[in-house]
């Protein structure tokens, strides 16, 4: 039967409200000509923020018009489902091995490695393994092997020294989408906005004793009490005394936004940077901070993240002193956000302070904690009282 002819066709888009202008077509999960089930995931979509799957709207047979690695707009048409007489319910009746339910990137992965993909618990949906997970169990079987390869001898190492010495001394790695799209946003914003950054110290004391103190209440309801918590906490409270800085640049106005979104720069590895945004950060306590952090942080590195989890944020934060930075210039906009706060690694360090009148030295945990603003929008005088705000709360955090 010559399935284009079988019945009417319904088409499949690519999300009207995906994040940014383009998407590339990154996997199809299903070949052209099979049977698929309506709501089942057929094809990856990747912008340069999250991974979508898009799903058959209705029962059929799959016929692909777009190739994988093209570029698609929001609207456009991928492929169509052929409403046929084939019962597609009855074909997934049978049990689905786990490699059937492996996008084309990760069976390739698991080929390559030779790991069992029914070994790996998905965190995809409906359970599908992602490519994250497969990275995740490799990353495992490194470690358990990590005392065999330290037994290696001198001689083996000269040996594979000298030999490598012989290949090519470099290696092109192809960029992926999300690489591409990574870059192409922050030479804009450079060339769009005057960068400018200010930087002050703060001390960590009263945050490092109030997360000491409830850490272990935090844990017991499944929640982890991180310093990035009380860095969006503290954002919050110094845009109340500065509204100006929780801002967007327009060309015929500069808007202040009432509601605080304060997105959260996570690194994927090798895989670049996505920045997930906790909404409404100004209706939250500081454990609904610390909980919608961790939730969107798992979902960025498990690749789950939806695509409203990186929309319609109005301000960002780089944590750069999780990798031990004390500081990082130029901290580039998220534009068309007018400013974002940089936070250097807490270490302890001996400064002065004024104790009954007199200077002593005290070894207290201090961060460097910068704010670079589109100078377009913004002047020095209202990025240092935001910044002054923010050290306020956060070394007079309160105890209870």
């Amino acid at each position: 039967m010559d399935t284009h002819e079988a019945g009417p066709r319904e088409p499949i888009l690519a999300p009207v409200d995906q994040d940014g202008t383009q998407a590339v077509v990154r996997a199809w999960l299903k070949p052209s000509g099979a049977i698929v089930a309506k709501n089942e995931p057929i094809v990856e979509l990747e912008t340069d923020k999250v991974l979508v799957e898009v799903c058959a709207p209705c029962d059929g047979t799959l016929d692909i018009v777009v190739a994988e690695h093209a570029e698609v707009t929001p609207g456009s048409v991928l492929d169509h489902v052929l409403i046929t007489a084939i019962e597609p319910a009855a074909a997934h009746t049978a049990p689905i091995d786990a490699s059937d339910r492996l996008s084309p990137s990760v069976r390739k992965l698991v080929a390559e490695h030779a790991i069992d993909p029914h070994a790996i618990a998905g965190s995809g949906r409906g359970g599908r393994v992602t490519r994250a997970d497969v990275i995740h169990a490799l990353d495992r079987r490194a470690s358990r092997q990590g005392e065999d390869d330290t037994a290696l001898d001198v001689s083996h190492d000269i040996a594979h020294d000298a030999s490598a010495d012989a290949r090519e001394a470099s290696t092109r790695v192809p960029h992926t989408p999300m690489r591409r799209r990574i870059a192409e946003h922050m030479q804009q914003s450079v060339r769009a906005a005057p960068h400018v950054t200010a930087v002050f110290e703060a001390d960590f004391s009263a945050v490092a004793a109030h997360r000491y103190a409830h850490r272990d209440a935090f844990a017991a309801q499944g929640v982890p009490l991180t310093y990035t918590a009380y860095l969006i906490a503290a954002s919050v409270e110094a845009m109340r005394a500065v509204p100006e800085i929780n801002s967007r640049w327009h060309d015929d106005a500069v808007e202040i936004f009432r509601d605080i979104h304060i997105g959260v720069g996570t690194s994927l590895g090798d895989a670049g940077l996505i920045v997930p945004v906790i909404r409404g950060a100004h209706a939250l306590s500081l454990f609904g901070i610390a909980a919608q952090l961790d939730r969107l942080t798992e979902a960025a590195r498990s690749g789950t993240l939806e695509p409203a989890d990186v929309r319609g944020g109005t301000f960002t934060i780089s944590n750069h002193g999780i990798s031990g930075a004390l500081f990082a210039t130029p901290i580039i906009l998220h534009q068309p956000q007018c400013a974002i706060l940089g936070v250097g690694a807490i270490e302890k360090r001996v400064v002065v302070r004024e104790v009954n009148g007199h200077d002593a030295l005290q070894i207290l945990p201090c961060a460097y904690v910068s704010l670079t603003i589109d100078h377009r929008a913004l002047d020095g005088e209202r990025t240092n009282a935001w910044l002054r705000r923010f050290v306020h709360v956060i070394e007079r955090w309160s105890p209870d």
